[in-house]
């Protein structure tokens, strides 16, 4: 380093050319004439050699002023990874000859080289007593750092567990285990042993050493002394992290190889000729070696063995099924084995095979069908059916169920077993719940040759007749002594039967009926309308009821009755008398308003009548009963079809002393107008003043102009045209001159109707 003088102008040079080389010296201090000097213990690079990840290790850094003056440290910064610094509280004043001590630890996280630096901070004091920077920068000291992260030792074992398998008594297996060290220092294996029934160690030379990455293997011996299963552990003890470490061993010791059968005979009962059974045989090794199947063959009329690939293996333990069928030709008692070969120590094995072979069953039905006709919904109808087990063995029933809507079968407890020639007898039951037509059939399943019968199935759900009036009351309002009221009372049949009205009778003063003749049948939705009539002999409320007697279902109907005797007359009026709805276009409609109003007593107003069909009412209930002073609306309607005057009357029908009351109605159907739009391209010829259009009802014309004039532009509207009608148009221009060009390509306008 360049030597520095006292001037302060030379000071200054010299520091700024000391920061333009480094303000970074490794291991060195920095001195100025008269000035502190910072130095550090140890003066070298601090290595904090090989420490374990994970563990930390702590090395001791002095800092001294070997200076004449005093010092301030301001900082001290750390680089590296793994690297820290305590002990200091900045800032720190040291005078000449003082020290400060702090500790930098190196705590690896991972293994390999760590290296860093420490770059401690500081200022001088000038000769007037203040610290200051050089060129506004501090002085700095660095220092290197470094240290090695190391793994400790730690033990792995390959395979991690010694499964031995079987081994059969009085012999012995021995498996290979590996102990390597994944560790990054030595370990020392101190013991090594196996625990567990027939489990031993072997072929390590303890206490042995392992350098980081070394392997050394040992034998484990597995010889059972009974055939069983066996578990146990091979210890390891050392002085590795892991220094406990255990493989976990197990074996099964197993007995010679035996063969069992499941089940130890097969019985296949009663088999039709023609047919076949089949069982299923289980061979099992349930000795502790295995066992090679050779063969395996059925002995016996109509035996015979499928199933099995041979030659089979089967190990301790494992299982193999194979199937035996037994398919009879006569029928008769058979009897065979099941031979089975191997290299067991059972090796020829033999099952009892034994079946009787029978001839078909056959179910008959009778009757073949059943129909079951009309049946009303709500009630059943119940018919016999048959089973005969017309063959030569005996059938077993199984099941006998019915399909359809409202059809189900009972009476027969299943399973049921028929002999040859025995009968049994089933019930089926028809219980409609629609007047429809409905089918199914009877199911029968069981074990004869015919094993799925069917026997069809027929009805038709009806429903009853019922009876329903219309209105269900009748209310006749005020009818003065001497006179009468008719109200019209619709009966129909509802239901799905004929039913026959046998008797109405009225109860009830003033009440009586008419225009019907009893007895009277109707037919399903067939209706008939007579009269009830109100002929009060005085003043005053009445009430009554017509009872209706009937073979419906509701056999006796009772319709209620309501009247009053009036002394006085009412009056019915209609506002406004007559009603102009003047001009509407024909297809569409226009509606007026008009009222009722009951004036002296109250009306009663029981129909209407409008004598022009063009014309209608509505929006009023009938009958109905108008309090004296009060008034009911109603619409009028106009909707023309055909164009021209029109005119009706709508009459009332009334129990008011005026009746009936009549309103004139009058209106005229007015075609609508149509126009038709028409546009054009403009000729390209020079000297075009206008354009003429002509019409026509056919595409080859004749035409006849429509405009008047001229059309100057391309545009016009024809309304002349009527509806219903088909129109053609073409169009010419006109020069100037009175030149007029030939007609355009025509084009078809459609004119609605009206």
């Amino acid at each position: 380093m360049k030597s520095l003088g006292s001037a302060p102008s030379e000071i200054s040079r010299g520091f700024r050319w000391f920061f333009l080389l480094s303000t970074v010296l490794a291991l060195t201090s920095l001195a100025f004439a008269g000035s502190g000097e910072l130095t550090v213990s140890p003066s070298s690079t601090i290595n904090f050699g090989s420490v374990s990840v994970g563990s930390s290790q702590s090395q001791t850094l002095t800092l001294s002023n070997s200076g004449g003056s005093k010092l301030m440290v301001t900082q001290a910064t750390l680089n590296g990874t793994g690297f820290t610094l305590s002990g200091l509280t900045y800032p720190i004043t040291l005078a000449g000859g003082q020290s400060v001590s702090c500790s930098i630890t190196f705590t690896p996280q991972s293994s390999g080289p760590n290296s860093g630096s420490v770059s401690i901070a500081f200022t001088t004091q000038n000769g007037k007593g203040h610290y200051g920077l050089v060129n506004g920068t501090a002085n700095i000291l660095t220092m290197s750092l470094s240290g090695m992260g190391a793994t400790a030792g730690q033990l792995t074992t390959s395979p991690a567990a010694l499964g031995f398998g079987n081994v059969q008594v009085g012999n012995s297996q021995t498996l290979a285990e590996t102990i390597t060290n994944s560790g990054g220092a030595s370990v020392t294996i101190s013991a090594a042993g196996a625990s567990g029934s027939g489990f031993s160690a072997s072929g390590m030379n303890l206490p042995m050493t392992l350098n980081p990455g070394q392997s050394a293997s040992l034998s484990v011996t597995f010889a059972p002394t009974s055939g069983s299963s066996a578990s146990g552990s091979l210890a390891i003890s050392s002085n590795a992290s892991n220094s406990a470490l255990s493989v976990a061993l197990s074996g099964t010791g197993t007995t010679p190889g035996q063969l069992t059968t499941s089940p130890a005979s097969l019985s296949f009962g009663n088999v039709t000729t023609g047919t076949t059974t089949t069982l299923a045989e289980t061979l099992t090794n349930s000795g502790g070696t295995s066992v090679t199947i050779s063969a395996a063959t059925a002995t016996g009329s109509g035996f015979s063995a499928s199933g099995l690939t041979l030659p089979l293996t089967l190990n301790a333990g494992q299982s193999a099924s194979l199937r035996v069928t037994f398919a009879p030709t006569s029928g008769s008692g058979a009897s065979g084995n099941l031979a089975i070969t191997s290299n067991a120590s059972n090796s020829a094995l033999s099952v009892a095979l034994s079946g009787t072979g029978t001839t078909p069953g056959q179910l008959t039905t009778s009757p073949a069908s059943l129909s079951f006709g009309n049946v009303t919904t709500g009630s059943t109808t119940t018919l016999a059916e048959t089973l005969t087990n017309s063959g030569g063995t005996s059938v077993t029933i199984s099941a006998a169920s019915a399909t359809g809507s409202g059809f189900s079968a009972s009476g027969m407890n299943l399973p049921m077993t028929l002999n040859p020639g025995q009968s049994a007898s089933l019930s089926v039951t028809f219980a409609p719940t629609s007047g429809s037509g409905a089918s199914g059939n009877l199911a029968i399943t069981s074990n004869a040759s015919n094993s799925a019968l069917s026997v069809a199935l027929s009805g038709t759900g009806t429903t009853p007749g019922q009876l329903t009036t219309s209105p269900a009351s009748l209310s006749f309002g005020n009818v003065a002594p001497g006179s009468s009221s008719t109200l019209a009372e619709t009966l129909t049949n509802s239901g799905g039967t004929a039913l026959t009205v046998s008797q109405i009778s009225p109860s009830g003063t003033g009440f009586s009926v008419s225009g019907i003749n009893l007895p009277l049948t109707l037919a399903p939705a067939q209706s008939v309308t007579f009269n009830a009539s109100f002929a009060p002999p005085s003043a005053g409320s009445d009430t009554g009821s017509l009872a209706i007697t009937s073979t419906g279902s509701n056999s006796n109907s009772s319709i209620s009755l309501t009247g009053t005797g009036t002394s006085a007359s009412g009056q019915l009026a209609v506002t406004p008398a007559s009603v102009n709805f003047a001009n509407v276009t024909v297809g569409t409609t226009q509606n007026q308003n008009a009222t009722l109003s009951a004036s002296g007593a109250a009306v009663t107003v029981s129909s209407l009548g409008v004598s022009g069909s063009q014309f209608s009412a509505s929006g009023i209930s009938l009958p109905v009963t108008i309090p004296a002073g009060t008034s009911v609306s109603f619409q009028l309607t106009f909707a023309p079809q055909t164009s021209g005057a029109a005119s009706a009357n709508v009459t009332f029908a009334s129990n008011a002393s005026n009746s009936p009351a009549t309103e004139s109605l009058t209106g005229s159907g007015t075609m609508p107008q149509h126009t038709v739009s028409l546009g054009w391209n403009t000729s390209s010829s020079s000297g075009v003043d206008g354009y003429n259009i002509y019409r026509g009802t056919a595409a080859a014309g004749p035409f006849t102009r429509v405009n008047a004039a001229l059309d100057p532009s391309p545009f016009d509207t024809d309304s002349t045209v009527q509806g219903g009608q088909t129109y053609y148009y073409v169009v010419t221009a006109v020069t100037s001159t009175g030149a007029e060009s030939s007609y355009s390509t025509p084009v078809q306008a459609v004119i609605p109707s009206p």
